[in-house]
């Protein structure tokens, strides 16, 4: 077995210190230096692009096929729309996430003069005044506002206080951690991916064998606008992992035990080789695994492949219960998928070919194999009462 043993308690301590570092996208900057500090503490170095992903690369004997393993730092938030004349803030989400899980979150506004603490409320917050209408209001971004807390009651009073249209709303996470594993918090999509990621990345440094290949571990920062890693990919990576959530509900097969690979999102199916080469690492590893498909929902990995990367992709998720609302996660989850990034990093090349971008020819390309046709009397037993 090539999976290795994962420091929960290191990857617990991690995610609380993200967590409690606010990033929306558009505002990462202090979360990307966090990250780096982590990076250089595990005796890594890091390298910035220009707007701020970070990346760094695990060295294998050797170069190519590279191998990207990314999740992103950037989470859900909003921003000021309207500054209005009852002196509170018309807001619009950074985002896509429904006013339901606004309406009473504690939130920072982020001024060029400093930040500013207040509450999003519905329009109609008081049954004292609005007596039933208070459960009539429909849902909506448009029916909710920002309560500042300050003494402003016009446009006026928040135009001097320094609130200005275009300013980023960072949402408070709330997060708790309980006894028996689950976490429950704003922003685990995807706080607790990067967390995972250091946890494994902790473990493979510590192990000390470099792997076949190389291995960039990337942090984007703005995967929830749909930007993610479409541009933070060198041309030696070959494969690209992303680590997301897994939305658990009715209608999916995520779980909050265990990985969940997904096989396709909005944008179609994942990269057939790549994510049957996960699911027989999760078995050959005894690693708890299930398959899901989501159709509302993209990831880093269906970004770097719309970006044009010609790369194979894949997704391996933590089941999240409630996702983009209160999510709640379990630990047994995220020590599992950290275990499998481990055993990938260290599993050996299977697609040699993938070492360069084009090739001419047919040799070393990949085969799918035909279906053998399953056989009537293994499809159907004579008990069966179809038989």
């Amino acid at each position: 077995m090539t999976r290795l043993a994962i420091d929960t308690d290191y990857l617990a301590r991690t995610l609380v210190r993200l967590l409690a570092t606010p990033s929306p996208t558009g505002y990462t900057d202090t979360v990307v230096r966090e990250t780096c500090a982590e990076l250089e503490s595990l005796g890594l170095t890091p390298t910035l692009t220009r707007r701020g992903a970070v990346c760094v690369v695990l060295r294998g004997r050797e170069a190519r096929p590279a191998r990207a393993i990314v999740s992103h730092l950037d989470t859900l938030g909003a921003q000021v729309k309207q500054l209005k004349d009852n002196g509170r803030l018309e807001l619009v989400p950074i985002g896509t996430w429904s006013a339901r899980f606004a309406e009473g979150a504690r939130v920072t506004v982020f001024t060029d003069r400093g930040a500013v603490r207040g509450t999003i409320l519905p329009l109609k917050a008081s049954g004292h005044i609005f007596n039933e209408e208070i459960d009539s209001l429909p849902i909506g971004w448009p029916m909710t506002e920002l309560r500042v807390d300050a003494r402003v009651h016009s446009k006026a009073d928040l135009i001097a206080l320094g609130i200005e249209v275009g300013d980023i709303v960072a949402i408070d996470p709330q997060p708790e951690f309980l006894a028996n594993g689950y976490i429950v918090s704003r922003h685990l999509d995807d706080k607790a991916g990067v967390a995972l990621m250091l946890a494994a990345l902790k473990a493979l440094t510590a192990h000390g064998e470099p792997p076949p290949v190389d291995v960039h571990f990337i942090f984007t920062i703005a995967e929830e606008v749909g930007v993610g890693a479409s541009s933070a990919l060198t041309d030696d990576v070959a494969s690209v992992v992303a680590v997301d959530n897994g939305t658990s509900g009715p209608g999916q097969n995520s779980a909050e035990f265990g990985v969940t690979i997904a096989m396709a999102d909005q944008t179609g199916p994942f990269d057939y080789h790549l994510t049957r080469a996960l699911i027989r690492l999760c078995r050959d590893e005894d690693i708890i695994f299930r398959k899901d498909v989501f159709r509302y929902y993209r990831s880093d990995a269906a970004s770097a492949v719309v970006a044009g990367h010609d790369v194979r992709n894949a997704l391996v998720t933590f089941g999240i219960d409630a996702s983009h609302g209160y999510e709640r996660i379990h630990m047994h989850a995220l020590r599992s998928v950290a275990e499998l990034l481990s055993a990938y990093a260290l599993s050996p090349v299977e697609i040699r070919r993938d070492a360069v971008e084009t090739a001419r020819g047919l040799a070393g390309f990949t085969r799918q194999p035909p279906p053998e046709p399953i056989a009537e009397d293994l499809a159907i037993s004579q008990e069966s009462p179809l038989a």
